[in-house]
C-alpha cells in the first residue's frame, strides 16, 4: 500500500473510532467528548484536505446515476458535520467555554442531537459507498488472495445476518425518533455495559454499511 494510501485508510479509520466514541456519550463524560469532538473535526478537516483532488475534480466528468448518489450523501455529511460542530460549540462547556456564548442554547441541543445521530447514519452510508475500496486496500495491506466461491457466498450470508440485527436494534434504540427530532431529549441509560452498547452500533453500522454497498451495486447495474 502506497503512503498516502495509509494514512487515508488509518484517518478514516480514527474517524470511525471517534464516531463510536462520541456516540458513547453516557459513559465518558462532558469534557472527554467535548475533546472527542473537537478531534473528530480536525480529522474531518485532514480528510478533506488529502483528498482535494476530489474537490478539484468535483465538478468534471459525467454525471452518472452512482456519482450523483455519492455527491448528494457526501454533501449532507458535509453540511451535518458543519452543524455538528457549530452546535458542539454553542454547547461547550469546557473546550470553547472561553468564548462565553448563550444564545440560542434550545435550538443548539436540538441542532446537536438530529446531527449526531444523522452523522452517524450518513457516515455508516458512507463507508458503505466505499467500501469496495476499503476491502480492496485492507486485502492489499494484508496480502489477502482473492476470496473462495465459499467465502463470496458465506459473505453477504454473514452481514446480511449483522444487517437484521441492525435494524432491529435500530428500532429498539428508537433512532428515527431522534433522526426526525420528535423528542427534546435522548434517553441515556447510564448502567448499559459497555461492550453491549457498542456491539449494538456497531450492527447498526454494519446494516447501513450493508444497505449502501449493495443499494450502489444496484444503482451501478441499473446504469449500465
Amino acid at each position: 500500500m502506497k503512503p498516502k494510501a495509509a494514512v487515508k485508510a488509518l484517518l478514516d479509520a480514527l474517524m470511525l473510532l471517534a464516531l463510536l466514541f462520541l456516540m458513547g456519550y453516557q459513559f465518558w463524560g462532558d469534557v472527554a467528548h467535548e475533546w472527542a469532538g473537537v478531534g473528530m473535526f480536525l480529522l474531518f478537516i485532514l480528510h478533506h484536505l488529502l483528498n482535494r483532488q476530489w474537490h478539484q475534480n468535483l465538478f468534471r466528468g459525467r454525471f452518472t446515476p452512482s456519482r450523483v448518489l455519492l455527491l448528494t450523501f457526501d454533501l449532507l455529511l458535509f453540511l451535518d458535520m458543519l452543524g455538528l460542530m457549530a452546535s458542539g460549540v454553542l454547547l461547550s462547556n469546557h473546550v470553547f467555554a472561553f468564548l462565553d456564548l448563550h444564545g440560542g442554547v434550545g435550538f443548539a441541543r436540538l441542532l446537536h442531537m438530529a446531527a449526531s445521530h444523522w452523522g452517524f447514519v450518513l457516515m455508516a452510508l458512507h463507508l458503505g459507498l466505499h467500501w469496495g475500496m476499503f476491502v480492496g486496500l485492507a486485502g492489499k495491506a494484508l496480502r489477502l488472495r482473492q476470496p473462495s466461491r465459499l467465502r463470496r457466498v458465506l459473505l453477504p450470508i454473514v452481514s446480511g445476518g449483522v444487517a437484521a440485527y441492525g435494524l432491529t436494534v435500530f428500532i429498539r434504540r428508537d433512532l428515527p425518533t431522534y433522526l426526525l427530532v420528535r423528542t427534546q431529549f435522548v434517553f441515556l441509560d447510564f448502567g448499559e455495559p459497555v461492550p453491549l452498547f457498542y456491539l449494538d452500533y456497531l450492527a447498526m453500522l454494519g446494516m447501513f454499511v450493508f444497505l449502501a454497498h449493495y443499494g450502489m451495486k444496484l444503482v451501478r447495474k441499473a446504469g449500465r
